[in-house]
């Protein structure tokens, strides 16, 4: 099946690829695919509450979130799509010649190129997710309350689906030999875990509050 045009295919596809033995899409395109479902149940809380009376003096700020919440949903599309390439891009680099010196010279070269970049797209995902998270938590206090309960499914996706992101960035980052990339990296990781789960908690806290 051509992993090229995976938003063509059908939910049901999407499934069996993911279950069959092929490598991809693996964890980090599944991770942005969770985070744009959370995306996803962002914009949708926020249109249920564009053009309600009731909610009218919260418009501006709800038509910013769901301006927002869009292109963040665009990116995590793209970073689906970008997971599968890399991988594709990082088996080819393993299959290049390395008889002589040289060979395995650019090899090397090429190989840890793969892996930053390969750590780079999880990465990218896991920070969208914090960004949904965000949102969800921008949006809980003031939503539609017919539809709140989903702002807490934005919540609980968008910490998974980081979390998930970030396992693809764990197994790579050994692999790298650049210790201020290293370093930059597992900084960025650990402020992404910590304020995940706190912001997830407070954005339930809120959206319970509501219900």
């Amino acid at each position: 099946m051509d992993t090229s045009k995976i938003w063509e295919w059908t939910t049901e596809e999407f499934l069996a690829v993911s279950a069959s033995s092929s490598p991809t899409p693996g964890g980090g395109s599944v991770s942005a695919y969770v985070g744009a479902l959370a995306a996803a149940m962002t914009c949708m809380v926020a249109r249920l509450t564009l053009g309600k009376e009731k909610y009218r003096e919260v418009e501006p700020q709800v038509q910013e979130i769901l301006a927002q919440a869009e292109r963040v949903l665009a990116l995590l599309k793209t970073g689906l799509s970008q997971d599968i390439a890399e991988f594709s891009n990082f088996m080819a680099v393993l299959k290049l010649p390395k008889s002589t010196a040289e060979e395995k010279t650019v090899r090397t070269e090429k190989l840890q190129k793969a892996l930053v970049s390969a750590t780079d797209t999880p990465l990218g995902i896991a920070q969208n997710c914090y960004k949904i998270l965000q949102l969800a938590q921008e949006l809980a206090p003031i939503g539609n309350l017919g539809a709140i309960s989903d702002v807490g499914v934005a919540a609980y996706l968008a910490e998974s689906a980081l979390k998930s992101a970030m396992l693809s960035v764990d197994i790579n980052l050994p692999q790298i030999k650049d210790e201020g990339y290293q370093e930059r990296v597992k900084a960025e990781r650990t402020r992404l875990l910590e304020q995940a789960t706190a912001l997830c908690a407070e954005t339930v806290a809120v959206v319970q509050s509501r219900m």
